[in-house]
């Protein structure tokens, strides 16, 4: 079979979920620092003149060394990887102002969509027996709604939920320009950050008349399993449910063996599917990560086993290698049953409520 148009891939992507635990990808950070790329690599002919430094704004190398992107894509797909995930973290307004690059958001989202969809196709060239998919990822943004970045001043806000509405449609409008099969609103440490992207998500979606699937990755800070927003996950869970997700999980800041409880905490509660990408471990006294392939793909076949993931994959410090590690280990093992939840009032401020029956 062909997948050649969207509307066939998100089939195949509803099938194939009930059929099998899907892969997602792993770091694209990672994969670029191998690179050694230095500050001429960043700028191209296009941004040799440009006034402030470009290293390390990894979202321009979509314009800039696109095919480096590709290639990172393609690692992860040879690995076993069932998604490409954008090259787009900071590809909106907000995030790239630190570079003065925010008029070019919808343009790298577009170029980074377009890179990922044309690795994605070339894949099921080759083998036309299995569909690959593109996530459009869309990033917390450097600001946080929910909180004041100045302690002597905690009514202070850095950003307006407008001001984040407009930045997340603008990166959704290029991200599906560009032929994304899926949103994936991911790393969320404020959950009204991600209520202001699946707000302009849903905007656009109604104006295109267009109904693809939102993916939606919190991040539990640390071990007090909170979010920087102060909610558990099962409250962070009752917060975005309104959106109907395809997914929803967690991802980053924690290894596999310290997200285990959290993603739990998720399974129990969430009537849909459950991504978990957690890193390669801790980072060690330098920043980097240094957990094996095998064992991050131990800790996600027991979880498998425990029956508490549908889609699974590797934020950072993750590598090909760990995909095809984790790819291996959950191979024929089910996916999570999706609960059936009773109709309750539940809501959630920093905790989950549910009024008994």
């Amino acid at each position: 079979m062909t997948w050649t148009t969207r509307e066939t891939r998100i089939e195949a992507l509803r099938a194939c979920s009930a059929e099998r635990i899907l892969l997602l990808d792993g770091a694209m950070g990672t994969m670029i620092q191998r690179l050694g790329f230095d500050e001429a690599d960043y700028r191209g002919d296009r941004f040799a003149d440009w006034a402030s430094d470009l290293r390390g704004n990894n979202d321009l190398l979509s314009l800039t060394r696109p095919d480096a992107i590709r290639e990172i894509h393609e690692a992860y797909f040879a690995a076993g990887a069932d998604f490409a995930s954008t090259n787009t973290f900071n590809a909106n307004r907000i995030s790239l102002a630190d570079y003065g690059m925010q008029g070019l958001a919808r343009e790298m989202s577009t170029a980074a969509a377009r890179v990922a969809r044309e690795a994605a196709d070339a894949w099921m060239a080759k083998d036309p027996t299995r569909p690959r998919f593109v996530a459009g990822g869309l990033g917390p943004t450097n600001r946080t709604a929910s909180l004041s970045p100045d302690v002597n001043d905690p009514g202070f806000r850095a950003i307006t939920f407008e001001d984040l509405r407009i930045a997340y449609g603008e990166a959704t409008e290029g991200l599906i320009d560009g032929g994304v099969d899926v949103l994936l609103v991911e790393t969320v440490f404020d959950t009204l950050n991600a209520k202001a992207a699946l707000y302009a998500i849903a905007e656009v979606l109604e104006a295109r008349g267009l109904r693809l699937p939102v993916l939606i990755s919190g991040t539990i800070t640390d071990l007090s399993g909170r979010n920087l927003s102060g909610q558990t996950p099962e409250a962070f869970w009752i917060s975005v449910q309104h959106a109907l997700p395809f997914a929803v999980g967690l991802n980053c800041a924690l290894g596999a063996e310290q997200m285990r409880p959290f993603i739990a905490d998720l399974a129990r509660v969430a009537d849909t599917r459950v991504l978990a990408y957690p890193n390669a471990g801790l980072p060690n006294e330098f920043g980097a990560y240094d957990e094996e392939p095998e064992d991050t793909a131990r800790h996600l076949r027991a979880w498998a086993e425990a029956g508490l993931v549908n889609l699974v994959g590797g934020c950072c410090g993750t590598t090909p290698q760990h995909i095809q590690a984790i790819a291996e280990a959950v191979a024929g093992l089910p996916p999570r049953v999706i609960p059936e939840m009773p109709r309750r009032l539940r809501l959630s401020g920093l905790e989950r409520f549910e009024l008994a029956a």
